[in-house]
């Protein structure tokens, strides 16, 4: 009997991160987590590619330590994309049913979302690409059309799409250092809708929630209702600012300022309060912003499920309390929940990303594309395909 294993690269500004995972169960899905691997990222900067070849290596690296713990060659593998270039955007897309009967098909769905593609402003959409592709919701003849769409029966079909864009240079490049690296890139998914699937339950995804990633050069957000994520957005801020405003207010080197950061002890004598006013005021930068973009969509102070917080700024000892003040919202540090690996939950969320490649993986024999996601020829071709709802996708793995 053939197994079923799945790959992940998650290449972030500070780290690529390698996961294989395989599918143990007889009756059930239940995914273990068979290698790891990890290098430093070289070659990138704010989620760029600056050197296409140094990325390649580091790629190279993080797999070959996973091959080895795995004892399993990695030939095919999801890969997330992040970086500022990431962009969500809702569009709206009308079509006539086409049937004489008025039954709604699947090429009418197929026709309502390209259509909202076709709506995103030029000024949008220029140089760049979706990748993931999630209708929102749909409304037949002008009411709201629950349940599966297909079958039910109306004259006009509308609906709402979030499209997550990318910068089509960076990802042709992303694309082709994976491959360099002797790996072939199966899909493309934004690393916050790939985090989301090993952080969020069904029921913080349907109360309504926001998961928050704080990596090194960049925080970026993805917000959930009524199951679905329904926006998302990148800033230019992460914790390496918070390093070097560190090493700044106490003219210290960055080494020693990351290694005050993490909480290690130094020769530097600095006291808690001094440290705490450094860290505060860059936190309060960041959750400013996140609170104008809340506004912006009208979820600010409505999210009752909560901040929940990822990445290598999750383990910030002022995080929990800014988030809370800043945004008036109830909130918490991200655990990762991934089959057999649950039982005592995997608190470093740094992984969160590479483990949510490999859920993805699992479900993409049957081209489930309940992410929205396009597959890699799709993407590159910039060519049409059929979508499904994510609300199957999203509502199979978390309690």
């Amino acid at each position: 009997m053939a197994r079923h294993i799945a790959a992940g690269i998650d290449i972030g500004t500070y780290q690529v991160k390698a996961v294989i995972a395989e599918d143990v169960g007889e009756k059930g899905f239940s995914p273990k987590i068979i290698g790891t691997g990890i290098s430093e990222s070289k070659g990138l900067h704010h989620g760029y590619i600056t050197n296409q070849a140094e990325v390649s290596r580091s790629v190279r690296l993080a797999v070959s330590q996973a091959e080895k713990a795995a004892q399993i060659p990695v030939k095919r593998a999801f890969v997330s994309v992040g970086g500022i270039g990431l962009m969500g955007v809702i569009s709206n897309g009308s079509v006539v049913i086409s049937r004489a009967d008025l039954e709604v098909t699947q090429l009418d769905l197929d026709k309502a979302v390209e259509a909202a593609e076709a709506s995103i402003p030029h000024s949008v959409s220029l140089n760049r690409r979706v990748i993931n592709t999630i209708p929102l919701d749909y409304k037949l003849d002008g009411r709201e059309a629950m349940g599966r769409i297909e079958g039910q029966k109306g004259s006009k079909l509308d609906v709402k799409v979030l499209f997550i864009t990318c910068l089509e240079h960076h990802l042709e490049d992303l694309i082709r250092a994976v491959e360099e690296a002797g790996i072939e890139v199966i899909d493309i998914v934004a690393s916050p809708i790939a985090a989301s699937f090993v952080t969020l339950s069904k029921k913080q995804k349907k109360a309504g929630c926001m998961l928050a990633n704080i990596g090194a050069e960049t925080l970026s957000i993805v917000v959930f209702e009524n199951g679905n994520p329904v926006s998302l957005e990148v800033f230019p801020l992460g914790s390496t600012d918070i390093t070097n405003d560190i090493a700044l207010g106490l003219k210290i080197p960055l080494e020693e300022a990351e290694s005050i950061k993490l909480g290690s002890v130094t020769r530097t004598n600095v006291t808690k309060k001094r440290l705490d006013d450094i860290i505060g005021a860059r936190l309060e930068d960041m959750f400013e912003l996140v609170e104008a973009h809340l506004k912006k969509i009208g979820r600010n102070s409505l999210l009752p499920a909560g901040i929940i917080i990822t990445g290598g700024g999750a383990g910030l000892n002022l995080v929990r309390e800014f988030a809370e003040s800043s945004l008036k919202l109830p909130s918490k540090v991200g655990e990762i929940h991934f089959g057999e690996d649950d039982k005592g939950r995997v608190k470093d969320s740094t992984w969160s990303v590479a483990y949510g490649l490999t859920i993805l993986g699992f479900n993409a024999e049957n081209e489930r594309s309940g992410v929205g996601g396009r597959g890699i020829k799709n993407i590159t071709e910039n060519s049409k395909r059929g979508f499904k709802s994510i609300l199957d996708f999203f509502s199979q793995f978390l309690p």
